[in-house]
């Protein structure tokens, strides 16, 4: 081998902490495990190669990255959607040159998830204007949780007794940026003592969650074995520890590791080689195994069927569980972003004229075609949304006359509750108080005499008379 192939090996080892004990040119460092093993010591694993951990960080971020930010204002005619501004845009489309929103939010879970708080860093800058001017947010980054430090200034050395510092240790350059309150979002975890930082699940939960990785542990160490238990070795007599050492070391040359599964194992004449029939299920392994995954994703308040477990979950129960991931894990979390955006990045004017920033959790709860066209059509029918209301949420063009809204003919306002039984200004029931009156009883149709139209007998008397006094 090349001379400095062979140093540039030994130095990247040594970095790496790779144990090369007995190899050519290997050494051996702090961080080797047969270092620490011999200093009675185990090297730690980390917390999210356990995959139940990981799948609760992965569902947790995932869930409020998908809900998209919404920018509202109150008016005297109900909430409506705001026109964007340059801050807005900040949460809707663009927050940094690097990041979309999806990407931004799903850093910012799960760094408050692992470890307990989450930091947004806001550049703002004065606009001057031709009388007076403004502050404005650039732009928005995420600053690692493990490199940024909580000062409390006590003392008031910096600009008055009792207030926050946000102190930032950038790891590329080792440089420190200090940040005000007002210049850095702070989003936390539920575990908290003291309402100024957050305690990470991984830190509550660590004697369960290295359980979890040392059960994954012995099943890899099962896998390398080549599924095969140990075994013993009965013989008649004594062997030195050299001898015992080279025994050992042929049969578990012939009978360990996956390479060797299935072969034959040579055992020498009067030498018995017996293995332990140890049964994984006669330990309960794979249920003790269930149950610890069962506790991480319950302090995570991720629900069985979320970490792909549906021993006890149907159809029907998994919506059900759903709702209840929403109403018992996320709402929390996205009232404590809304509160948090909401006072660190609009103005006092602003929010005094309603306006306001909100998530969508309407897209947690999409569902089939058939369903989401009857619940659009009942709102359409029901004079909840106009017709142009409901295209949209389907991603259709609006319609001409589709910006009004449609009702009923039988549907009638609160106020005239009552009405088809009102007759002549009174109810049926004044009507029923009143004293019946007896009907007009009709003649029969015949023609009566006209009392203005003379008689003919009356004019022949007429002539009678006349002719007598004649």
């Amino acid at each position: 081998m090349n001379p400095l192939r062979r140093f540039a090996d030994r130095v990247r080892n040594w970095w790496r902490g790779t144990d090369l004990t007995g190899a050519s040119g290997g050494v051996m460092t702090l961080n080797s495990p047969s270092f620490l093993e011999s200093m009675g010591l185990t090297k730690r694993r980390k917390t999210t190669s356990e995959v139940t951990y990981f799948t609760c960080l992965k569902m947790l971020s995932e869930t409020l990255a998908k809900m998209p930010i919404k920018y509202y204002q109150k008016t005297d005619k109900g909430i409506m959607e705001a026109e964007q501004t340059e801050t807005s845009k900040l949460l809707t489309k663009r927050p940094n040159p690097f990041m979309t929103p999806t990407v931004f939010w799903n850093t910012v879970e799960m760094n408050r998830n692992h470890y307990g708080n989450a930091y947004v860093y806001m550049r703002k800058k004065f606009i001057r204007k031709k009388y007076g001017g403004e502050v404005r947010v650039l732009d928005l980054w995420v600053m690692q949780s493990n490199c940024v430090s909580i000062v409390v200034d006590d003392a008031g050395i910096f600009a008055g007794v009792g207030r926050l510092w946000y102190v930032y240790t950038d790891p590329t350059s080792g440089r420190q940026y200090v940040f005000d309150t007002n210049e850095v979002m702070h989003f936390k975890t539920s575990f908290s003592f003291d309402g100024v930082t957050g305690l990470p699940v991984q830190q509550i939960l660590r004697d369960t969650i290295s359980g979890a990785s040392a059960s994954q542990a012995y099943m890899n160490s099962l896998y390398e074995s080549g599924l095969t238990a140990k075994a013993t070795l009965e013989y008649t007599g004594e062997l030195n520890e050299t001898a015992k050492t080279a025994l050992i070391k042929s049969f578990e040359e012939f009978g360990s590791g996956a390479k060797n599964t299935g072969k034959i194992i040579p055992v020498p004449l009067g030498m018995k080689l017996t293995p332990l029939d140890i049964k994984l299920s006669d330990s309960q392994f794979f249920e003790l195994k269930k149950y610890t995954a069962l506790q991480i994703a319950a302090a995570f308040g991720v629900k069985p069927n979320q970490i792909n477990d549906y021993s006890k979950s149907s159809y029907a129960n998994s919506e059900l569980q759903q709702l209840s991931f929403y109403v018992d894990t996320e709402l929390f979390v996205i009232k404590q972003y809304e509160e948090e955006i909401n006072y660190k990045m609009m103005t006092e004017e602003e929010q005094d004229n309603g306006f306001y920033y909100k998530f969508n959790e309407k897209v947690l709860f999409r569902t089939d075609s058939k369903t989401q066209m009857s619940y659009l059509k009942e709102g359409v029918a029901g004079s909840i949304m106009m017709s142009n209301e409901a295209r949209r949420k389907l991603d259709l063009p609006d319609a001409e006359g589709g910006d009004v809204l449609l009702a009923n003919g039988n549907v009638i306002p609160l106020t005239q509750a009552g009405a088809a039984y009102l007759k002549g200004g009174q109810t049926e029931a004044e009507e029923t108080d009143e004293p019946e009156q007896p009907e007009e009883q009709t003649e029969p149709d015949t023609e009566q005499p006209d009392e203005t139209e003379p008689d003919e007998t009356d004019e022949a008397e007429d002539e009678e008379t006349e002719e007598g006094g004649e």
